[in-house]
């Protein structure tokens, strides 16, 4: 498994937001976007992991970067829930490298992209048990909710943020506010944002997510 990219602060850390690429992405994709965010946020670091290369049977079984293979993309993602949970563990893993560094857990912030959005809900939610920052969920969904599934109360204290393109057409926005609306039933701080754009990131979302993890870790 490759290194997850790490991005010091300019002063000592006190925070850190890991952050998971998307579908077919890499740990570079969001560098910028964390470069800028630290402009703004000087004590934290942001952990940009890597997925495993695998293959995509929605891709026609191409091998590219991918947190688990798609087997069929309606009514709802089918997905690999074996390789799902193998990343969570990945991500489990750096939330408690983090927490060993010195970091404080309700200090560290879960972040991701589309394929990578999902790993970050369902690791917080559903594999993570000790305290956490939030979540950012970028354009994405959460393919292991179920109304069926009730949360612990102590999960009803990690905030979400739900950002989401209203013309999407790869995570459509339902998939987004279906995911929002489970978190909202079962007590969690959630709010729902969404731009004028399709599956991508834009400078405005950029600027809406620095000023909510100033308010989550100032």
């Amino acid at each position: 498994m490759d290194q997850p990219l790490i991005l010091q602060p300019q002063q000592s850390a006190d925070a850190c937001v890991i952050w998971l690429h998307g579908l077919g992405a890499d740990r570079y994709d969001f560098m910028p976007v964390a470069e800028a965010l630290q402009q703004v946020l000087p004590s934290t670091r942001f952990v940009l992991p890597q997925a495993a290369t695998l293959a995509v049977t929605i891709n026609g079984g191409y091998a590219m970067p991918s947190w688990y293979d798609i087997l069929a993309m309606s009514p709802a993602r089918a997905i690999n829930r074996e390789q799902l949970e193998a990343s969570t563990q990945q991500i489990i893993s750096l939330i408690e490298a983090q927490r060993d560094s010195g970091i404080n857990p309700a200090r560290i912030i879960l972040a991701g992209f589309s394929q990578g959005g999902a790993v970050a809900l369902h690791t917080a939610f559903l594999r993570w048990h000790g305290p956490l920052g939030g979540v950012l969920a970028l354009s994405t969904y959460a393919p292991t909710f179920s109304a069926e599934l009730q949360l612990p109360a102590a999960k009803q204290q990690v905030p979400v943020y739900c950002l989401h393109g209203r013309f999407d057409d790869v995570v459509v926005p339902p998939m987004g506010r279906a995911a929002h609306d489970y978190l909202s039933s079962q007590g969690v701080p959630v709010t729902w944002q969404d731009y004028p754009m399709g599956h991508e990131v834009l400078s405005e979302e950029i600027q809406d997510i620095g000023l909510w993890l100033q308010a989550i870790l100032q």
